[in-house]
């Protein structure tokens, strides 16, 4: 640790004695901050590490025009001088916005969405919908289409995505100030402070990175099993369709069509199980309050933090900080969260490839292609994993699969749609490693539940026995809390 107070120290002067002075200062270890000390790629500025760097403040600086020189100081305010939540969402819209209008890898870039293919969108919702009202007793939830280009993509989803990394974030600024002794804290609270604003914006600049570059490979609002945008609202991103569908061999209208199928089906699951959504983001904040911050760096960051290269903790970040911890309840919540994922997937795989395979020649190839992709995850998946210690990817969608189109087989559309009607009638994670026995046994159990309702509609209890197909009506928690008394009731007769 350096001789002042948490690693903190004034820049170096500059010499007295103009080149020798410098030529010496930098031999005695001085100094050697990037030319970009803050590591938000500002404009005009160098990479870290780059030549020229004596002088951090004018190699950052020195090149600027007037223009670039007031936007590099307005950013590096904003950085400082922010006081919101644990993530700085200002700058993660930003950078978000400049990553995608950078472009993809491949040389994509983004484009406004034109008339063609707006209609285009529109009618592939359309068809894709009439079509699954074969495969699914869940009426249609999407109540408008559209098509967006990858920066509406980002200003859509943004509100979703802070719902999910917020609460890891706050888990980070508490311990940033945590690590430091008691009797030092109240000393340090204006360095606790803007340690914590650069802690948002880092966290920022990384979220809105991964965003930007997520924004360049999804195809729609639900590629990665959440409802990341408003709710009824199909959403489809004709410029990444076209790029995914490019070396598939496969006619771009049916790549559409396949997509929007995949859509439309998460918006009817969405829409009509109400639960669903808040069942799925709780459980990402079950998992991440299990999450711990691996103190021992996040304390070698903080003692060793200089002001000249901040990027530290930019690194330690990226590194990854976060470790789930080895406990029963964490494992529990990760088991909850991984199969609640693979459960929506698979549900809508075997709906999809239901409503497909009748009709497109290239059902088959498209649907091993996406379980391909879902289960390999692209980069910005594994940024979101680093950085929030969690990959969103359904692990186990091929049983989930399986255990829908089995759950089909032996009940039928209806029958296996009922098992959204309460969280508690949905398959566990043991039931993937026996779907059989899962179908079998949930057989039992509602012919029983059935006579159990109707015994109580008779007696005068309700006014009819509920149709299982349905959403549950009526205030939440209500209908659903006395179907799951009437499961355990049958599961402890047993």
């Amino acid at each position: 640790m350096s001789d002042t107070p948490f690693g903190f120290g004034l820049p170096p002067e500059e010499p007295d004695d103009g080149d020798e002075g410098k030529k010496k200062d930098q031999e005695s270890g001085g100094g050697q901050g990037p030319s970009n000390p803050f590591g938000f790629g500002l404009p005009g500025a160098g990479g870290f590490g780059s030549p020229g760097a004596d002088n951090p403040f004018a190699a950052m600086f020195g090149s600027l025009s007037p223009n670039d020189l007031g936007a590099a100081f307005q950013q590096l305010g904003q950085m400082l001088s922010y006081e919101g939540g644990p993530v700085n969402w200002d700058m993660a819209k930003q950078i978000a916005r400049q990553t995608v209008s950078q472009g993809t890898a491949d040389g994509t870039k983004d484009a406004s969405v034109g008339p063609a293919d707006r209609s285009a969108v529109q009618e592939a919702v359309r068809l894709a919908d009439l079509w699954l009202d074969d495969a699914t007793s869940l009426p249609s939830g999407a109540g408008t289409a559209v098509a967006w280009s990858r920066a509406e993509w980002v200003e859509a989803t943004l509100p979703a995505w802070k719902e999910l990394v917020d609460p890891v974030a706050e888990r980070v600024g508490t311990a940033m100030g945590d690590v430091l002794p008691e009797e030092m804290q109240a000393m340090a609270g204006p360095l606790i402070g803007m340690m914590r604003s650069m802690g948002g914006a880092m966290f920022g600049t990384q979220i809105g990175q991964a965003v930007g570059v997520l924004a360049g490979e999804v195809v729609g609002s639900t590629d990665i099993g959440l409802p990341l945008g408003p709710a009824g609202k199909a959403a489809l991103l004709p410029v990444n369709i076209e790029s995914f569908g490019k070396d598939l061999g496969v006619p771009k209208e049916e790549v559409r069509l396949y997509l929007a199928l995949r859509e439309a089906a998460h918006q009817r699951l969405f829409a009509h199980v109400p639960w669903l959504r808040s069942h799925l983001f709780g459980a990402v904040d079950g998992y991440a309050r299990g999450i711990k911050v691996d103190t021992a760096k996040l304390e070698d960051v903080v003692g060793q933090f200089d002001p000249q290269n901040p990027e530290q903790l930019q690194d330690a970040l990226q590194q990854g900080m976060f470790q789930p911890e080895d406990t029963p309840e964490q494992k529990a919540a990760l088991a909850r969260l991984e199969t609640a994922l693979a459960l929506v997937e698979g549900w809508v795989d075997a709906v999809v490839h239901a409503a497909a395979k009748p009709r497109l020649s290239s059902a088959d190839a498209l649907r091993e292609t996406l379980r391909r992709r879902r289960a390999s995850g692209g980069p910005a998946e594994q940024t979101f994993a680093t950085l929030i210690g969690l990959e969103l990817r359904p692990r186990r969608l091929r049983d989930a699969s399986r255990l829908w189109a089995s759950l089909t087989d032996a009940r039928g559309v209806d029958g296996r749609d009922a098992l959204w009607h309460h969280p508690d009638m949905l398959p566990t994670a043991s039931d993937l490693d026996d779907p059989d026995g899962f179908v079998h046994r949930e057989q039992i159990d509602f012919s029983e539940l059935d006579k159990m309702l109707g015994e109580a509609a008779s007696g005068g209890g309700s006014t009819g026995k509920p149709d299982l197909s349905k959403g549950p009506e009526g205030p939440e928690g209500s209908k659903d809390s006395e179907d799951g008394q009437d499961r355990k009731k049958d599961d402890d007769s047993e």
